[in-house]
C-alpha cells in the first residue's frame, strides 16, 4: 500500500474522497439531516438570543403589518359595501330634474303615484316601491318649547325599501294606509328627545297641524347617514294617504324602488327611466339612479388602499429580509472554524447549506409568529374599544406564515451558499 497516497486521501475533504469510501459510509437519511440542522439552528439561536431577537424584530413589525393589510383588504371592502347597502337593499331612486327651455310657460311635469304604479306593472324586477313627500311642522315638547320636525309621507313598503330598523313598536301597514289612520313612526333621536326612551314613545300622541297622530313605532336607519338622506334627526313618517290632506297636489318629490337581486339593478334602472320618460313630455328630464357608482367607487378606493398598504408592508419585510441576510453573513464569518470542523467530520455542502438556511428561517418565523399574534390582536382589541366589529381572517395568518418562510429562505440562501463553499482546510486554519 502506498503510504503517500493514503495520507493524501486522508487530507481530502469528504466530498473528494473516493466513491468506495462514500459507499461504505452510506447516504444519511433526509429526516436525520433535517432534524440535525434544526437542532444546530436552535442551539445557535439560544446562544445568540439578543442578536437574533433584534433581527427578528423587523420581521415581527413587517408581519404584523401584512396581517393587518390582508385583514383590511379582505374585510374592509365588504364592510364598506355593507354600509352602502344598508342605506337600501338594491335601491333605485327617481326624481324630477326639470324641463327643457321653452318660450311659453308650462306647468311642472313632476312625478306622481301613478308613475309608481306604472313602473310596478311594467318592470317585473321591482319588488317594492314607495314615494315620499316632505312636510315641516312645529310641535310642542313641553315647558312652552317647540321643536321643528320633518314629516315624510310614504307607503308601508318604505320600511323595506330603505332597509329601516324598528327599535320599538311597528311600522304602519297597508290597512293603516287604506284606512287613512292617523298614525306614524318617529326616529330614535326624536323619541328620546320627546319621551326619554323608544319604548315609552309608543302609544304617545303628537299633534301635526292640529291633528292628533299616534306614535306606533320607533325606527332608525340601518347605517348612519349623518343627515344626508331624507331621514333627519327629528323625523316622523306617516302614511302617504294621510299626508295628502296637507298637500296641494298629488305630485311626489321622489320615488324609491328596490329589486330582488343586485344583478338586476342596472337593467331595472334603465327600464324605469324608459317608463317614466314615456309617461311625460319629451323635454322633461328625470334622474333615475342607483348605488352602483358609489359601490364601484368604494371598491376602487378599498383596492387602492390595500395596494398602498401592501407596498408599505413589502418594504418593511424587504428591510427585515436584508437584516436577516446581514446577520447571517456575519454569523458565517464568525463561525468559519466551526464550519471547517463539521466538514472535516463528514458534513456535506448540502448539510451546511441546510443548517444555515434553517437558522435564517427560524429567525424569520420567530418574528413572524410574534407579528401574527400582534396583527390578529389589534382587530380583536378594537371590539372592546369601539362599536365596530372587524372580522379576524385566519387566511391572513396563513399568508403571513408563508411569506415569512419565503423571506427566510430567500435572504438566507446567499449566506448558506457562502458557508457551504468554504474550503475545509482553510477553515480549520482560520483564527
Amino acid at each position: 500500500m502506498d503510504v503517500t497516497n493514503s495520507a493524501q486521501d486522508n487530507d481530502r475533504p469528504n466530498n473528494d474522497r473516493p466513491n468506495n469510501d462514500r459507499r461504505s459510509i452510506g447516504p444519511r437519511k433526509p429526516e436525520l439531516v433535517m432534524s440535525e440542522s434544526l437542532r444546530f439552528a436552535y442551539d445557535t439561536y439560544l446562544s445568540n438570543k439578543v442578536r437574533f431577537l433584534l433581527t427578528a424584530l423587523g420581521m415581527m413589525i413587517g408581519t404584523a403589518s401584512l396581517v393587518l393589510v390582508v385583514t383590511i383588504g379582505m374585510t374592509g371592502k365588504q364592510y364598506i359595501l355593507d354600509q352602502i347597502q344598508g342605506i337600501g337593499a338594491n335601491l333605485i331612486y327617481a326624481s324630477y330634474a326639470g324641463g327643457g327651455q321653452r318660450i311659453t310657460a308650462v306647468a311642472l311635469d313632476e312625478l306622481t303615484v301613478d308613475d309608481l304604479t306604472a313602473v310596478r306593472e311594467q318592470v317585473p324586477a321591482v319588488v317594492a316601491a314607495s314615494p315620499f313627500v316632505s312636510l315641516n311642522d312645529r310641535i310642542s315638547v313641553g315647558n312652552g318649547k317647540e321643536q321643528d320636525i320633518s314629516i315624510l309621507g310614504v307607503f308601508p313598503e318604505y320600511s323595506r325599501v330603505r332597509n329601516l330598523v324598528m327599535l320599538a313598536g311597528r311600522f304602519f301597514d297597508t290597512e293603516d294606509s287604506q284606512g287613512r289612520n292617523k298614525v306614524g313612526v318617529v326616529t330614535e333621536k326624536l323619541a328620546v328627545k320627546l319621551f326619554q326612551t323608544p319604548e315609552s314613545a309608543v302609544g304617545q300622541v303628537i299633534k301635526l297641524n292640529g291633528l292628533p297622530f299616534t306614535v306606533i313605532g320607533v325606527f332608525k336607519e340601518r347605517v348612519e347617514t349623518f343627515g344626508q338622506s331624507e331621514v333627519e334627526e327629528n323625523t316622523m313618517a306617516i302614511p302617504y294617504s294621510v299626508s295628502r290632506f296637507f298637500l296641494p297636489s298629488n305630485t311626489v318629490r321622489q320615488i324609491y324602488f328596490t329589486v330582488a337581486s343586485p344583478d338586476e339593478v342596472n337593467t331595472a334602472t334603465a327600464q324605469i327611466k324608459r317608463v317614466l320618460q314615456s309617461r311625460h313630455r319629451p323635454e322633461s328630464v328625470y334622474n333615475v339612479e342607483n348605488l352602483t357608482p358609489l359601490v364601484n367607487l368604494a371598491e376602487k378606493t378599498a383596492n387602492i388602499l390595500t395596494v398602498v398598504l401592501l407596498l408599505i408592508a413589502g418594504v418593511v419585510l424587504l428591510v427585515s429580509g436584508i437584516g436577516i441576510m446581514n446577520i447571517m453573513l456575519a454569523t458565517v464569518s464568525s463561525r468559519i472554524r466551526e464550519i471547517g470542523i463539521r466538514k472535516a467530520v463528514g458534513a456535506t455542502r448540502r448539510e451546511i447549506r441546510l443548517q444555515f438556511l434553517s437558522e435564517a428561517v427560524l429567525i424569520s418565523l420567530s418574528g413572524g409568529v410574534l407579528g401574527i399574534i400582534i396583527g390578529l390582536a389589534i382587530p380583536f382589541s378594537v371590539r372592546f374599544l369601539t362599536a365596530y366589529r372587524i372580522p379576524i381572517s385566519g387566511l391572513s395568518a396563513i399568508i403571513a406564515i408563508v411569506v415569512c418562510s419565503l423571506v427566510g429562505i430567500l435572504f438566507g440562501t446567499l449566506p448558506a451558499i457562502r458557508a457551504a463553499q468554504l474550503d475545509p482546510v482553510e477553515s480549520l486554519r482560520y483564527e
